[in-house]
């Protein structure tokens, strides 16, 4: 529902990375008084890289983590740079810079930086400031003039933390730092040594050693495929020894990397045994199984809970029915063109704030919220896959409800070429592609000749 009314709020966002620097321009140009607290020195949040990991526990297993970012010095990104970018904002070559199609890590990071410029964000940002608690104020009826209490420091400051009250909280802190670790027997005790790729940023330290690889997922991949160039052996361990056309050229092609299945159990001697019997012993274990979700600092008297890394319950993967529109979360979602989504979830959250649209109410999202856990159990999805979406329709639905224009054609072909490529050449896919026509085509298009001619746009 659409509203002529407008209201502007004092809003919070937490985290000054891709979602929370859109959030916090689309909260200003709906009228709202916008303060980010960003826990680092600079924008960026996961593409803020971080090479110092020595103060951070190698399986993560703390609380609050002392490092966000979880890059490793060579990631490139996965996904062609035409489609990465916000929809008024395209992520273009810039002379004198990363110019390739797959960029590393530091030329997203360039880009976001240039967003906040271009924009002027930096000014509604307060760096180095960690938020250690949030709570709701008491009011008689939750969800009904909700205030939020919000505790944050200065890092460099030895002053008493500040308390500031907010009309509404987004939670903007991203999904890719606190590990998930698997469940192995005997992992409290191996005495060799485990790490999560959490802490992985180059492969000289593992040079000469027998290094096991736990997960098949594309940091899996990666990793071991930068390892094998230093390490003794690596042992890929793979929930399913079904793997890609890609994968299987590398390891045809590397006499010391070797795939196994799942591991059994680890032995204090150093030994790995996996569940096909077969067992080697090993230097190191790295862990690459991904990331949970985790608010340490928020308090909804456990009407928002993460079980499973099922965040909920969240009314279209944002909103907390009961708190709603006052909390939000924005770049919960996995598995999906991830910028232009985090741009319609701010575009929502900002126009709700402002009166004007409207939710369903509590009763209507909370029977959505259960209808769709229930179609997810249906189609035996894990829990811990709740938030995976891996289809555009669900983002153009989404988007429908701000009047958000639907992904371009050419935006969800590069997706699929590229994911087709990988599949294909795991090792190549970055530098050697097919989808020439395609390019042009988006490269034509005007989410890039918005700014400059399509002739300056040529690869």
């Amino acid at each position: 529902m659409v509203s002529p009314l407008s209201l502007s709020k004092k809003v919070c966002v937490i985290g000054a990375g891709p979602s929370g620097l859109v959030a916090a321009r689309e909260l200003r140009k709906e009228g709202h008084d916008v303060v980010v607290l960003e826990q680092r020195y600079d924008v960026g949040g996961q593409w803020l890289y971080e090479p110092n990991v020595e103060s951070e526990d190698p399986l993560g297993k703390k609380k609050v983590l002392q490092v966000h970012s979880s890059i490793y010095a060579s990631l490139r990104l996965i996904s062609p740079r035409e489609i990465m970018g916000f929809t008024d904002f395209p992520f273009l070559v810039k002379k004198g810079r990363d110019t390739r199609r797959f960029p590393g890590h530091r030329e997203l990071w360039l880009y976001l930086k240039d967003f906040c410029e271009h924009f002027g964000l930096r000014e509604m940002i307060r760096f180095n400031t960690s938020v250690e608690y949030v709570r709701m104020l008491e009011y008689d009826e939750i969800g009904k003039d909700l205030k939020w209490m919000v505790k944050s420091r200065e890092k460099s400051s030895e002053e008493t933390a500040v308390e500031e009250v907010f009309d509404a909280v987004v939670v903007a802190t991203g999904h890719y730092s606190h590990p998930r670790l698997p469940t192995i027997k005997g992992m409290d005790t191996w005495k060799r040594k485990q790490m999560h790729s959490h802490v992985y940023r180059v492969p000289e330290p593992f040079r000469n050693e027998v290094v096991v690889v736990v997960g098949n997922s594309l940091s899996g991949q990666d990793i071991s495929m930068e390892l094998v160039e230093v390490a003794k052996e690596v042992h890929l361990s793979a929930k399913s020894l079904n793997i890609t056309e890609g994968l299987s050229k590398v390891i045809s092609k590397h006499e010391n990397l070797h795939l196994h299945p799942q591991i059994e159990t680890l032995q204090e001697d150093g030994r790995v045994v996996f569940v096909d019997g077969s067992w080697l012993i090993a230097d190191t274990i790295l862990h690459c199984t991904g990331y949970s979700y985790t608010f340490p600092f928020l308090d909804t008297k456990g009407i928002v809970a993460v079980d499973d890394d099922r965040v909920g319950p969240l009314y279209e993967h944002t909103f907390p029915p009961a708190l709603a529109p006052s909390l939000s979360f924005v770049g919960i979602p996995r598995k999906i063109i991830g910028f232009p989504f985090f741009e319609a979830q701010a575009k929502w959250i900002a126009q709700l704030l402002s009166g004007k649209r409207t939710l369903p109410s509590r009763e209507e999202m909370m029977h959505s919220i259960e209808e769709f856990y229930r179609s997810r159990d249906a189609a035996a999805i894990p829990k811990h896959y709740t938030h995976d979406i891996g289809e555009f329709e669900y983002c153009d639905r989404y988007g429908d409800h701000v009047g958000f224009p639907h992904l371009e054609e050419w935006r969800k072909q590069l997706c699929l070429s590229a994911l087709v490529n990988a599949d294909a050449n795991l090792e190549a896919y970055r530098d050697s592609w097919e989808d020439h026509e395609l390019l042009q085509e988006a490269l034509q298009s005007p989410h890039f000749t918005q700014l400059l001619g399509a002739e300056d746009l040529t690869f």
